[in-house]
């Protein structure tokens, strides 16, 4: 079968487009004949190596398509082997696209419990594009940040695919989101996909600003991919959540312990989704008109023109790959 494949890590340029063995499947497992799949920040740290992961393997952890053998159109849900607790994965979870081989590929074997009906009103593209930016906003709001309709809730770096996807759940929910991000077309585009308001955090003073918006005090609960912990902080109300799911501008985040408690601040760490909130999601999508928000669209071969676009910072939406 054709695949890209990561032999060496690196730049884009690791991404290779050449014949892989096909997949075999294990004791219950499938086969998947792909459709599409769709690029993550993850992505691009196991290509280079950021992740630890060895070479060589086929990255990609979205992805949608036909089961072989039964015709099923399917959805794939990247979070393997979760566990049996709900608030936090086992030791044997991973996340699909490295070291298992993911969906960068014309086929892919997964376990049975891992491929859902595709939601019917999705295309192959937008399907590729929800399962794990989807399932990672999904439950950085609900299982982790425990948002309610009618809360405000703050999403960093609008134009991103958890942060849109988070965006678009929200305000399903009846939640009132702001949004940040360096780029003003990126907020005005987060205001049409229902945003209430969108602040530049390259300018000084944006966290007075959020607070400002907010009212009471600040937002709710605020969603930080980026490390940026006390700037998140900052834009909290007394008692509210704030929900860590990313390191992309630090590594370290420092927190003064005595404003902390005495704000009755909670701090909450995710990653991923428990086969639960995975079925959540797709329940929302489902019983709702939204779609996934498209960046664009590219075939297969051309895996490193998407890994450098999201490297760029240049993507509103999920870089989606076509592969049939």
């Amino acid at each position: 079968m054709q695949a890209i494949v990561v032999r060496e890590h690196g730049a884009a340029e690791a991404l290779r487009l050449e014949e892989w063995p096909e997949p075999q499947p294990g004791p219950d497992e499938v086969v998947v004949e792909l459709r599409a799949a769709a690029v993550n920040r993850r992505d691009t740290m196991v290509r280079s190596g950021k992740s630890g992961i060895p070479a060589p393997f086929v990255p990609g952890s979205d992805g949608a398509g036909v089961v072989r053998g039964t015709g099923q159109e399917v959805v794939i849900n990247p979070s393997l082997r979760w566990g049996e607790r709900e608030d936090a994965p086992g030791e044997a979870f991973e996340i699909l696209g490295g070291p298992s081989d993911g969906t960068y590929a014309e086929l892919i074997a997964v376990p049975r419990a891992n491929v859902l009906p595709k939601p019917p009103r999705l295309d192959w593209q937008e399907a590729a594009a929800l399962p794990l930016a989807g399932l990672t906003a999904y439950r950085a709001l609900f299982a982790r940040g425990r948002l309610r309709g009618g809360e405000t809730v703050l999403v960093q770096g609008a134009g991103s695919g958890v942060s849109t996807f988070a965006l678009q759940l929200a305000v399903q929910e009846g939640a009132r989101v702001l949004v940040t991000s360096s780029s003003q077309e990126k907020l005005d585009r987060a205001i049409e996909l229902g945003a209430a308001a969108g602040v530049l955090y390259t300018q000084a003073g944006w966290t007075d600003e959020v607070c400002s918006i907010a009212g009471r005090g600040g937002v709710d609960l605020a969603l930080d991919s980026a490390g940026n912990w006390q700037d998140s902080l900052h834009c909290l109300r007394k008692g509210g959540r704030l929900v860590v799911f990313g390191a992309t501008a630090s590594e370290e985040a420092q927190l003064a312990p005595r404003p902390f408690y005495n704000a009755q601040y909670s701090l909450l760490g995710t990653q991923m989704g428990s086969p639960s909130d995975f079925g959540g999601l797709l329940r929302v999508v489902n019983g709702s008109a939204w779609k996934p928000v498209i960046d664009s669209v590219r075939p297969l071969a051309e895996a490193a023109e998407a890994h450098r676009r999201m490297e760029a910072g240049e993507q509103l939406g999920k870089l989606v790959l076509e592969i049939a």
